[in-house]
């Protein structure tokens, strides 16, 4: 069979796109790579960050820097790889807030977690628990919903901000077990946490990760693990599902790596790959356990599903109870 000029061409074309990823899957990569984190040096996310980067810094012989860019909840992060150069040079560590529910909470993103990512894996997942001062009349996830239902008490809850997982996760509760809660906003984790041990705030949802110190010392008492299971870290403490009867109630922290949309095919796959070897490093997953965090790792088609997923059921707990950013 002859071909015609037009299809030679084509052949050609394909030939030659075929080649080029072949050759940047086979050289990526030849110079640093940034690791943009949203959120300040020293907290959950910039940890993480850093773990992961040690190892792929290990196995690629390349620079793997982790930047810092703090602002409007993560977004200005985000927004800088959205428009970032798509060589895989410049990469994310996008948590589920900035994937899954400021779509639904800022009206003008200055992104498409969609649209303008490649998702290449997730990372780890951190737990989150429901805990309350020791020193608090409230021993069970039973007595606070119960005092919820019964108006016994003018239950509060405290966050790290409007839209942030933790003020969604205590919505989501109160909803489902149906009663109501005062929410009291703070900037940032550790003045919500002090407000809840002074007796303040009635209770915080919180990462196990920030939590555990001030859970190993007794100054909080944990009434639940927003899990899907009960955590390794604390076997005797119930899921929310399981003190409260409700199916439903997980809200799980992660994170995921993504680059810019248009990052070639070849690339993503080789990233993927890599970290997909690295979560099999016992040193990594005890540096994880560390944190409070379990390895996930994962294919792009299965966390963009899981973004679609989070996506959908966060976005509708914002617009169900009105929630505006802060």
């Amino acid at each position: 069979m002859r071909l015609d000029r037009r299809q030679v061409i084509a052949a050609l074309a394909i030939s030659g796109a075929a080649g080029r990823e072949a050759f940047a899957q086979a050289e990526y990569p030849t110079k640093p790579i940034r690791i943009l984190v949203g959120f300040a040096a020293g907290g959950a996310p910039d940890a993480l960050a850093r773990i992961f980067a040690e190892k792929l810094q290990q196995r690629w012989g390349q620079p793997v820097i982790v930047e810092n860019r703090v602002g409007a909840q993560g977004n200005t992060a985000m927004a800088a790889v959205a428009k970032a150069e798509a060589d895989g040079y410049t990469l994310a560590l996008m948590p589920i807030g900035n994937a899954a529910v400021n779509p639904a909470l800022f009206p003008s993103l200055p992104y498409d977690p969609v649209k303008d990512f490649s998702p290449i894996s997730q990372l780890a997942s951190v737990e989150n628990v429901l805990v309350v001062a020791a020193s608090s009349p409230i021993r069970s996830m039973a007595e606070l919903v119960t005092a919820g239902r019964a108006k016994t008490a003018s239950l509060t809850y405290a966050s790290p901000g409007a839209g942030s997982l933790a003020h969604l996760a205590a919505e989501l509760l109160a909803r489902s077990a149906g009663f109501e809660m005062t929410h009291v906003p703070y900037r940032g984790v550790a003045p919500a946490l002090t407000d809840v041990l002074r007796g303040d705030v009635t209770m915080i949802v919180a990462q196990l990760s920030t939590a555990k110190p001030l859970i190993d010392s007794g100054q909080l008492r944990t009434l639940a693990v927003a899990s899907p299971e009960r955590s390794k870290a604390l076997p005797q403490v119930p899921t929310l599902t399981e003190a409260t009867g409700i199916a439903g109630l997980e809200a799980v922290s992660w994170y995921a790596l993504m680059a810019p949309a248009g990052t070639s095919a070849a690339i993503v796959a080789k990233t993927q790959q890599a970290i997909a070897e690295v979560l099999k490093a016992p040193d990594l997953v005890a540096a994880l356990e560390a944190q409070g965090a379990r390895p996930i790792g994962g294919t792009p088609a299965e966390l963009a599903a899981v973004i679609a997923a989070d996506m959908a059921r966060w976005g509708k707990v914002v617009r169900e109870a009105g929630i505006q950013p802060n």
